[in-house]
């Protein structure tokens, strides 16, 4: 990989990681439900004047929007408003990974491998220290139950986008940013009233706009084109384990913006999850290359036979 290539992946990973701490900026001055919905009106508009809709069943978009953005969105910011912190709200999310592998066991009848049990195994040993420090101050049940669910609905989202095979994401997170606009916006209407919404758009300050802006241009527009831009030139093998650094980035980011204190059982528990998600994401990768290092000299005696020969 290029130089400036890897600089591309360090942005993108800041890029992500830095994005848990504007969520909680803007749980300050907006509500969970309304920050969703900006965020995503915003993320369509007007780009969904110049892209096309992705080449999938639009009832595959629809799914995508209300579960990937509507649901997931909306129970990731209730629960960092109820009390979970940025740090802590990264590393449990990265176990939509295992609710992916679990989710298409049901519906796409794919088979877990020995690495994906023992991972999801290690991480849900993390999960289960996290469990058992609720009355911390950086987490409580509640946060803890919706973040998790977030992960769930991440994970059914993934299946869908599986389904839908090879397509233009960037298309793909636009139409299915409108999906989610007017579900959203209902919500918000409903459960956090008009009078919050007129509420809002008076007293917005640089602080909540600058967080909209940061998690729909940064973190969505530029984090999302840079990834297609590197996956598209690289293969997923080589990229994909960067995103292990998202919730480290994340965790030292709150550490140091919010604040947010790392005693030994949060360290722990971090710790836990990213060896699982390695297991999952590295073991099978460095055992296969392993496989073929072993196998060269043998093609190359080979080879030379033959040419002698």
């Amino acid at each position: 990989m290029p130089i400036y290539h890897l600089f591309l992946v360090l942005l993108v990973i800041f890029a992500w990681g830095f994005n848990f701490i504007f969520v909680k900026l803007g749980l300050t001055e907006i509500s969970p439900l309304l920050l969703c919905a900006l965020r995503f009106l915003i993320a369509c508009f007007p780009a969904i004047l110049f892209i096309k809709p992705p080449a999938a069943p639009f009832r595959l978009v629809i799914y995508y929007g209300l579960l990937m953005f509507g649901l997931q969105f909306s129970l990731l910011f209730i629960g960092m408003k109820v009390g979970m912190t940025p740090g802590l709200t990264s590393i449990l999310m990265q176990m939509q990974v295992f609710f992916s592998i679990l989710i298409a066991v049901f519906f796409l009848g794919e088979l877990p491998t020995f690495w994906q049990i023992m991972g999801a195994l290690v991480s849900f040993s993390g999960i289960g220290l996290v469990a058992l420090h609720l009355d911390h101050q950086s987490a409580n049940l509640p946060g803890f139950l919706l973040i998790m669910a977030a992960g769930i609905a991440w994970g059914i989202g993934n299946v869908v986008t599986k389904k839908m095979g090879r397509i233009n994401i960037m298309a793909l997170v636009v139409w299915g940013s409108l999906v989610a606009f007017f579900p959203l916006l209902i919500a918000s209407l409903i459960f956090e009233g008009k009078a919050n919404l007129i509420h809002t758009l008076h007293h917005i300050t640089w602080v909540g706009a600058g967080s909209v802006l940061y998690i729909v241009y940064i973190s969505t527009w530029v984090g999302y084109g840079l990834w297609n831009y590197l996956i598209s030139r690289h293969n997923v093998a080589i990229v994909a384990p960067f995103t292990l650094l998202v919730p480290v980035v994340a965790m030292l980011s709150s550490a140091l913006i919010c604040h947010e204190s790392l005693p030994a059982w949060k360290l722990l528990a971090a710790l836990l999850v990213m060896s699982g998600l390695s297991l999952n994401f590295l073991a099978p990768r460095l055992l296969t290359k392993r496989k073929s290092v072993k196998k060269e000299p043998q093609l190359d005696l080979a080879s030379t036979t033959q040419t002698i020969q």
